[in-house]
């Protein structure tokens, strides 16, 4: 029932997901990331927030995507229901997705980016949910947004969206967490949240806050 990109800015170094699904709150149920380790999204007909933290951890402790994801998965008798993806700080990628989930459902990878979903019209989902990706000019959160609106026109959640979230993580910069949580359009919203997010007072705030290449920022 979601569908979610994982993928390393290389100019940047920042790593960053978005996902959105036919169902609430998609961003506390699926995203996680640290800049120190990775990003991971979790994900299925039952999802697991503990898979996604716990892979996170094992990449904090210096395991690749790949080790993570055996690791994590190798051990719950409910894999079959689940669906888990990471990426790790050098580019690395892996993914699962067990045979229970509701078709369709698969993921696919490459060095720098990794796309999951579950409950979809098609295959062709992840090709345009990658494609927007790789082939959109723009700023990373905007590729990102890209990639989901690709991968919604292309059929999507085959239930329709209810939900959408945005996470980069950067040494550079604080977070950005944006989530919709519900809304009738929420790739729209989600698109106007992060465009708030760039303006105003609240971008011009963003500077003095600490960041974990500079964490005594403040107001100088």
């Amino acid at each position: 029932m979601t569908f979610s990109i994982l993928a390393q800015d290389l100019g940047s170094g920042a790593m960053g997901g978005a996902a959105a699904t036919g169902a609430l709150c998609v961003g506390g149920w699926v995203l996680r990331g640290d800049s120190r380790a990775g990003m991971t999204a979790s994900q299925g007909a039952a999802p697991s927030t503990m898979w996604g933290e716990d892979a996170l951890e094992s990449m904090r402790s210096g395991q690749s995507a790949e080790q993570a994801v055996t690791q994590v998965t190798a051990v719950d008798r409910g894999r079959a229901w689940r669906q888990l993806s990471a990426l790790d700080r050098h580019g690395g990628t892996a993914s699962h997705s067990g045979q229970r989930n509701t078709p369709w459902c698969g993921s696919v990878g490459d060095n720098g980016f990794v796309v999951s979903g579950n409950m979809l019209a098609g295959p062709q989902v992840l090709d345009a949910l990658r494609s927007g990706f790789l082939t959109t000019t723009g700023t990373f959160a905007e590729r990102l947004l890209a990639g989901l609106r690709a991968a919604e026109a292309a059929g999507g959640d085959s239930r329709g969206l209810q939900s959408a979230a945005l996470l980069i993580v950067s040494d550079d910069a604080p977070p950005l967490n944006l989530r919709i949580d519900w809304a009738q359009d929420p790739l729209s919203e989600l698109h106007d949240l992060y465009r708030r997010s760039q303006t105003g007072a609240y971008a011009e705030w963003l500077p003095t806050v600490p960041t974990r290449n500079n964490p005594e920022r403040g107001h100088d």
